[in-house]
């Protein structure tokens, strides 16, 4: 049985931010994700973000297949964009067929993998 442990990193996806509340272009990135946070506690109380606002910027596994199988490595490197990243990601879980765990995966890793895959019409299997 090949299992696979995952986490994501995410940081506010100024592009779409700038898009959804039309913050236009006299602001700069740090500005925008500023507005992003503050709106966004107007609006819920909390300064997290929805879902489709995260971008993933990493994403480390744990990977124990048959027999003493085991690595352990994030994605990508550090020039990696994020789309090279989440077609990595399903390219292994479609390859593998791993039982996948998590910390909290079903509430946010997974939706905001499924929202982002989306953006660049990756097929998620």
């Amino acid at each position: 049985m090949n299992t696979l442990v995952f986490d994501i990193e995410t940081i506010p996806d100024i592009e779409g931010g700038r898009k959804i509340y039309d913050l236009g272009d006299d602001l700069d990135d740090d500005g925008v994700a500023k507005a992003m946070y503050h709106l966004r506690f107007q609006k819920s109380g909390t300064e997290f973000l929805p879902h489709h606002l995260h971008r993933i910027a990493a994403i480390s596994v744990t990977f124990r297949g048959r027999g003493d199988d085991f690595k352990v490595w994030s994605l990508g490197d550090e020039s990696a964009d994020e789309a090279e990243l989440i077609q990595r990601f399903y390219d292994g879980i479609d390859r593998y067929t791993p039982t996948i765990v998590s910390w909290n995966g079903g509430g946010f890793d997974l939706p905001v993998l499924h929202y982002r895959a989306m953006k660049y019409k990756i097929a998620a299997p």
